[in-house]
C-alpha cells in the first residue's frame, strides 16, 4: 500500500475590489438585477450562475467534508524553506490517479524516516477547494511513512488471499513452447535485463525474434505500464511466450511486481508467461502466478529457447544411437539367418526327403514281405481246407463213379418210387450233368 503526505491548505479568499480614486459621474438609477437561481437545477441559459457563485458553493460543500486518512506514494516533493511549506503529489499505487497535497514543513520534519519521491505514506488531510484557481487540494496535518516490514506483511496477506483464489495453482500453469518464433519481452528502458535476455537467447538460437516493450519497472508507473504491456503482447497472435524481466534491486524497487493489479493482469494472460524478476532469492508474487519462474533474466533466456549447439549434439547422438541400434538389429538377424542356413536341413534340403524316402521304401518292403507271408500262410491253409473239403465233398464220391439223381426241382431221388414215368430227371456225375426221362415200367 502506498501512503502520501498530507498538508493542510486553506482556501484562498477573494480579494475585495479596490476603492475608486474618484467618484464616477452621477448616472440614472439602473434596474435592479434579476434574482439568481437558488439551486443548480433552477439555472437556465437565460439565468445562469456566475463562476464566483459556483466556486463558492463548491468550496462550501468541500469544507463540510471531514478529514480523512489517505494512502499513496509520493511522486513529486517540493519543499519551500522560505515559505515553511511543502507541496507534494500523492499517487495511487494501482491506478493512474493522484491528488496534490500541501503541508507545513514541520509536519514533514516530524516523520521519523526521511521522505523522498517514491516513499509510501499515509496522510491525515482535510480537502480544500481553491476558488480562485478552481482546484482541489489536500491540506495535511499528519504524515506517517509505511516501513518495509509493513509492506512485506501486506504482501504476505495478499499472497494468502490470491492463493485461496487459486491463482497460484499448478493446474493453471501452461507449458512453454519448445521453440517460439516470437518472444514478447517486457523490461526497463535500455536495461541490463533486456541485454541478458536478448543476447543469451540469440546466442542459443539466432533465429528467435523479439517484440520488446520498454516500460517503467519501478516507481508509480511500473504497475500500469507493465500491465498494459502484458495485455498488448497477449493480444498479439505472433507472440508465443512473454517474458517479464528486471534486474535486482532493493525490496522497495520490486514492490510493483507484488501489486495485486499486476498479479491479476498476469493471471489473466493466456500466453505462457515467464517471470524473471530480481535475483534468485527475490520472490515477488508475479513469480508465483507466472507459468515459469526464472531465477534471473539469463535463466529466462535459457528456458524460453533451446541451445542450437546442444540440440545439434543431441541430434548427432540420436542418429548415432539409431544407427547403432539398426546395425545391432541387422547383425543379430544376420547371425540368426546364418545359423539357420548352417543347419543340415537347409545345407542339404534333399537329405530330409531322402531319409523319408528310405523310410517309405523300408516300410513298403516290410509291408510287401508281411503281405506275401500272410498270403502264403493263407494259401496253404486254403489248400488244406480245400483238400479236406474235397475229401468230404460228394464230388469225391462222384469221382469214384457214383451219380446223384435229382428231380427237376432239385430234390435228390433216393427211391424209384419217388418218380413217375415220363418225369424229367437230372443225373449229376463227376464230370457234368445228364438229362434223363423216367421210362414206363415194362
Amino acid at each position: 500500500m502506498l501512503r502520501g503526505t498530507l498538508v493542510r491548505v486553506t482556501a484562498e479568499q477573494p480579494t475585495a475590489p479596490a476603492a475608486p480614486s474618484a467618484a464616477p459621474p452621477a448616472a440614472p438609477p439602473a434596474a435592479p438585477p434579476a434574482a439568481l437561481p437558488a439551486r443548480a437545477l433552477d439555472t437556465t441559459p437565460e439565468h445562469p450562475w456566475p463562476v464566483r457563485l459556483l466556486s463558492s458553493k463548491i468550496a462550501d460543500y468541500v469544507a463540510k467534508m471531514a478529514p480523512v486518512w489517505v494512502e499513496g506514494q509520493i511522486v513529486q516533493l517540493n519543499r519551500r524553506p522560505g515559505a515553511g511549506m511543502a507541496f507534494l503529489t500523492l499517487r495511487d499505487t494501482d491506478a493512474d490517479m493522484s491528488l496534490p497535497v500541501s503541508a507545513y514543513a514541520r509536519v514533514l520534519d516530524a516523520v521519523a524516516m526521511p521522505l523522498t519521491e517514491g516513499s509510501h505514506v499515509v496522510v491525515h488531510a482535510k480537502p480544500t477547494f481553491w476558488t480562485k484557481r478552481g482546484t482541489l487540494q489536500l491540506q495535511a496535518d499528519d504524515l506517517r511513512a509505511v516501513g518495509v516490514g509493513e509492506l512485506l506483511a501486506r504482501i504476505e496477506h495478499l499472497k494468502r488471499v490470491l492463493a485461496a483464489e487459486g491463482l497460484f495453482d499448478v493446474a493453471r500453469k501452461v507449458p512453454l513452447p519448445f521453440l517460439p518464433g516470437v518472444v514478447g519481452l517486457i523490461c526497463g528502458r535500455e536495461s541490463k535485463a533486456e541485454h541478458d535476455v536478448v543476447v543469451n537467447a540469440q546466442a542459443r538460437w539466432p533465429q528467435v525474434r523479439f517484440e520488446i516493450r520498454e516500460v517503467a519497472v519501478q516507481g508509480v508507473g511500473a504497475v500500469p505500464q507493465v500491465s498494459a504491456a502484458i495485455a498488448e503482447l497477449d493480444a498479439d497472435p505472433r507472440v508465443e511466450v512473454i517474458v517479464v524481466a528486471r534486474g535486482g534491486g532493493a525490496v522497495e524497487d520490486l514492490l510493483p511486481f507484488s501489486n495485486e493489479a499486476l498479479v491479476r493482469a498476469a493471471a489473466a494472460c493466456r500466453t505462457p508467461l515467464v517471470s524473471a524478476i530480481g535475483h534468485e532469492t527475490d520472490t515477488p508474487l508475479l513469480d508465483l502466478v507466472a507459468d515459469y519462474r526464472a531465477s534471473t533474466p539469463t535463466d529466462a533466456a535459457k528456458r524460453i529457447v533451446p541451445d542450437v549447439t546442444e540440440e545439434r549434439s543431441r541430434l548427432v547422438q540420436a542418429r548415432t544411437r539409431i544407427r547403432s541400434a539398426v546395425v545391432h538389429l541387422l547383425g543379430r538377424e544376420q547371425a540368426g539367418l546364418d545359423a539357420a542356413r548352417s543347419r543340415p536341413v537347409l545345407a542339404a534340403p534333399e537329405s530330409m526327403v531322402e531319409a523319408r524316402e528310405r523310410d517309405v521304401r523300408q516300410r513298403s518292403e516290410a509291408g510287401r514281405r508281411s503281405l506275401d507271408s500272410w498270403l502264403a500262410r493263407a494259401t496253404g491253409q486254403n489248400q488244406q481246407l480245400a483238400a479236406q473239403l474235397r475229401a468230404l465233398s460228394p464230388a469225391a464220391t462222384l469221382d469214384r463213379g457214383y451219380a446223384v439223381v435229382q428231380r427237376a426241382d432239385g430234390a435228390v431221388v433216393r427211391d424209384p418210387a419217388e418218380v413217375a414215368p415220363g418225369e424229367a430227371l437230372r443225373i449229376r456225375v463227376a464230370r457234368g450233368e445228364i438229362r434223363a426221362t423216367v421210362a414206363a415200367p415194362r
